[in-house]
């Protein structure tokens, strides 16, 4: 069988060699440590501690605020320093809770759990809750909702999302060559909840070292199996994953329950077996620091609430002065004004440049080539939407299905003219969905 894939996307220098080697190393912080209430989509969570209390690592310091919100743990012991405002990657300041490490790691009590095989669906759900796993590809929507359609017994696939098709970032990689058994379990995790559902563990085949390890891992499991992918950006994105190895295809209104899917990332995977099976809440995650302006690139299994700049540190450093510093992905990553921001859930890497390409260079007129037409994954005319984005043209924005892109950034990247296609589109979709809820 060949290659699976959709149509649309490109083929960007991948940068993975800084990093793809280096075998993940565990760092403890020194410096105090910075837990946002909102790491995830939906509610704050909600402080249960008050300044000046002393904490356990692994103790909850923040309920979720809501059915769709998440619960905070310390990843630390030490002391409630403050309850303050505080900056995230994303450039936003936000409720924190701020823990003054008192560098013991005094573990509080884990999680009550039991054999899987012993553990009803409902169960293994409010494990997952209570251990406040969100999406930790990037997005942080609480998975125990996503884990939760209104008809669980029509999902047939479970997919497991290992394209990992940003540039740079290897943490999945890693992940995937250093704790596949992990991976495969926390996939029976999943697998139990639906039962006529099967496991597909999707990667690009760039990375054939992981799809030996795990076609080997699952050679023996009749619900499970590895579909490759074609290596090509955004391979990793929900819709187009799905589409890829379903051929099925949704919109921007549709979830992917809606066409009997859902999709899960690595980390988010290797999260929930560490909660179901060992009872251990969400307080770390593996980071990618990458990039040309960085001294020593490499994998890290950091403490949630961990400074960036101390991580950096733990890299080696700047190399030379970096123009641009971003949370994520080149591709659809936050540019950041300051690593005095905590690593988070959504966390996923942090890329330093010692040049900002993109801002070298003078967008010209639109030359009608049509290159951003054929890249762009959703089978929209950016180039069009852009010019409704910069009008202003809200209706005709919406006429052309502007609200369908997702913001992957491919037509700004083959554009000759070297117009900054994507912000125009993103900042009118927002406005859009803005609009649509106020309605």
């Amino acid at each position: 069988m060949g290659l699976l894939t959709f149509k649309g996307g490109i083929h960007p220098n991948d940068g993975k060699s800084l990093a793809k080697d280096k075998a993940i190393v565990e760092v403890l912080p020194e410096g105090d440590l910075v837990f946002p209430l909102s790491q995830h989509i939906g509610a704050p969570a909600a402080p249960i501690v008050k300044v000046g209390d002393q904490v356990l690592k692994g103790q909850k310091i923040a309920e979720a605020g809501g059915f769709v919100s998440a619960p905070v743990y310390s990843s630390v012991s030490g002391k409630v320093k403050a309850i303050a405002p505080y900056f995230t990657p994303t450039g936003g300041k936000v409720s924190s809770i701020i823990v003054e490490n008192d560098g013991a790691y005094t573990e509080a009590e884990r999680l009550s759990t039991r054999p899987l095989e012993m553990l009803s669906k409902e169960e293994i759900l409010n494990l997952i809750a209570e251990a406040g796993i969100v999406g930790m590809g990037g997005a942080g929507f609480p998975t125990r909702v996503k884990l939760s359609p209104k008809e669980p017994e029509k999902i047939e696939y479970v997919i497991a999302n290992c394209a990992e098709c940003e540039p740079y970032i290897t943490a999945d990689y890693r992940r995937m060559m250093e704790n596949p058994e992990d991976l495969v379990e926390g996939m029976r995790v999943i697998l139990k909840l639906f039962d006529n559902a099967k496991g597909i563990f999707a990667v690009e085949d760039n990375k054939p070292d992981c799809i030996e390890k795990l076609e080997k891992l699952t050679s023996g499991e009749p619900r499970m199996e590895v579909a490759k992918l074609m290596t090509k950006y955004p391979q990793g994105g929900e819709r187009q994953l799905i589409y890829a190895v379903t051929k099925r295809a949704i919109n921007s209104s549709m979830l992917p329950a809606d066409v009997g899917c859902v999709v899960d990332n690595v980390e988010t995977i290797i999260h929930i077996y560490d909660a179901v099976v060992n009872g251990r809440p969400c307080i770390d995650r593996v980071v990618t620091v990458s990039g040309d302006g960085i001294m020593n690139p490499g994998n890290f299994k950091v403490p949630l609430g961990m400074n960036q700049q101390e991580l950096v540190n733990v890299a080696g450093g700047f190399q030379g002065t970096p123009e641009k510093i971003v949370s994520g992905g080149p591709m659809m990553g936050f540019a950041m004004f300051t690593l005095d921001v905590p690593v988070t859930k959504t966390s996923s890497s942090i890329l330093c440049m010692t040049k900002d390409e993109v801002a070298k260079y003078e967008p010209s007129a639109c030359i009608n080539c049509g290159r951003c037409i054929e890249a762009c994954p959703s089978r929209l005319i950016p180039s069009r939407l852009a010019d409704y984005a910069e009008r202003h043209d809200e209706a005709a924005f919406e006429k052309e299905f502007g609200v369908e892109c997702m913001e992957c950034g491919s037509c700004s990247y083959v554009c000759p003219a070297k117009r900054q296609l994507k912000q125009a589109i993103s900042s009118m979709r927002k406005t859009v969905l803005a609009n649509r809820k106020k309605k």
